[in-house]
């Protein structure tokens, strides 16, 4: 067996008692191997007789963590009995697993096999292991995971808009001794309601003790950068990784602290009000506020999202206005005046009611019709544009407290069938864009039409 080296994080991993624990990093962090390790343990220390490890499916269980150099049975020898076909009455692939507490039996499972994870799922267990939390059935984890007494999964960053993130990781926090560990993009989106105890453990190159210099360096040069796979498994950052619209988007160089954008000179302020009533998604409404600078820089300084899904009484048109009206006097001290304001122009009943706060109220502000001649794609173009680097400069920014708008960036998608952007993960894209259509003349090296 290969040597099983140990940084003194995956000790303190090891060592550490939780319900519930999530991997996540970079690949080749050694989240797998270690993983497995620990969740042997808790079998071994379980009252409970059955327990599931599951993956993708069968051949990639096999391959990945049981049969692999320090694998299960690498690991564990003549502990364990691997059984690919079932034996006795367990006909289900399983490993048996020889305890001081008695014989364990560990269900293998891939989960793209709905029909025989529906056979083997019917009352509680003790361990269940996950591996590759992030693509698995979303029906299957809730199944399981609900059945268990512990429950142990490992992933990759992957698109922050999968609803395992919502339902599950984003419900976990790191421990506070290990919470620098992460990139902070990572523990900004650990926001949803935390439950009791549940960890998030992010693990990257640097606490693979078996991993050498030379081989870190080959893994790092092998995967081109700049691409959403180095973004994903080498950076160990969130986005999805196919189909990126925005795929030239860049924090490094496109996000900003509010002290810098306060030292740029702004010629023009705009915003956009995007709004989305739909049948099939919550009802969402996106403030966007943006500077045009004088060199031609478009800066989104603010954002302000409401989505229905989050709130027990829903908003309707008549309660974005006074919200929309504050949200503009607010960026109005921060930044600069605006006068004309740009409204997504398919929600007249916003409109109306702006106007009719307006007229009530008395503010300075044109509320107007978005712009719409200019298509989607054209728009897209524009700011593909914008958002490429030469020599160190970009015409599109934004202020790092605009964390929806980073998001979407990063996760807007073309459609896979056609030449169409994706109808989601575009509020305050749309919002944005309504703010700086009028202004396209003035940013970057525009030779469009006026």
């Amino acid at each position: 067996m290969e040597q099983f080296l140990l940084s003194e994080k995956y000790k303190a991993f090891l060592k550490h008692t939780a319900p519930v624990e999530f991997l996540e990093g970079t690949t080749a962090a050694g989240k797998t191997t270690v993983g497995v390790v620990k969740f042997m343990f808790k079998v071994a220390e379980s009252h409970k007789k059955i327990h599931i490890l599951s993956g993708l499916d069968l051949g990639t269980i096999e391959k990945n963590i049981i049969n692999k150099d320090l694998g299960i049975l690498d690991v564990f020898g003549s502990l364990v009995e691997y059984n690919s076909n079932g034996k006795g009455q367990h006909s289900l692939p399983h490993i048996l697993y020889h305890t001081a507490s008695g014989d364990k039996v560990i269900y293998v499972l891939g989960y793209d096999n709905k029909t025989r994870w529906k056979k083997a799922l019917g009352g509680q267990y003790g361990c269940l292991y996950i591996d590759e939390i992030n693509i698995a059935d979303m029906e299957y984890v809730r199944e399981a995971s609900m059945r268990c007494d512990y429950l142990l999964a490992t992933l990759n960053p992957d698109d922050p808009n999968l609803l395992v993130y919502k339902e599950y990781i984003n419900c976990s926090r790191p421990l506070p001794e290990y919470k620098n560990d992460a990139p902070q993009e990572i523990n900004n989106m650990l926001t949803e309601e935390p439950k009791p105890s549940w960890v998030h453990w992010f693990f990257s190159f640097n606490h693979n003790a078996g991993l050498s210099e030379e081989k870190k360096n080959q893994i790092i040069l092998n995967v081109p950068k700049g691409t959403k796979l180095y973004k994903n498994k080498i950076q160990g950052l969130r986005g999805r990784a196919t189909g990126l619209i925005f795929s030239n988007f860049n924090r490094k160089h496109h996000v900003i602290t509010k002290e810098k954008a306060k030292r740029y000179k702004f010629l023009y302020f705009s915003a956009g009000l995007d709004t989305s009533y739909s049948e099939n998604s919550p009802d969402t409404f996106a403030f966007v506020y943006v500077g045009i600078t004088d060199t031609g820089k478009v800066v989104v300084l603010d954002e302000e999202v409401y989505n229905n899904a989050n709130l027990d009484i829903p908003l309707a048109p008549s309660d974005i206005a006074p919200k929309f009206f504050r949200f503009l006097e607010r960026n109005r001290a921060d930044w600069g005046f605006v006068r004309d304001v740009f409204i997504d122009s398919a929600d007249q009943a916003t409109i109306t009611e702006l106007k009719k706060y307006k007229r009530e109220h008395g503010c300075a502000y044109n509320f107007l019709n978005a712009y719409k001649k200019i298509t989607v794609i054209d728009r897209i173009h524009l700011q593909l544009g914008w958002l490429n680097v030469m020599n160190g400069n970009t015409f599109y920014e934004v202020v790092e407290t605009c964390i929806n708008h980073i998001m979407e960036l990063e996760v807007y998608s073309w459609k896979e069938d056609k030449y169409e952007p994706e109808d989601a993960n575009d509020h305050t894209i749309n919002a944005c864009q309504y703010a700086w259509i009028p202004f396209k003349v003035k940013i970057g090296n525009y030779e469009g039409e006026g």
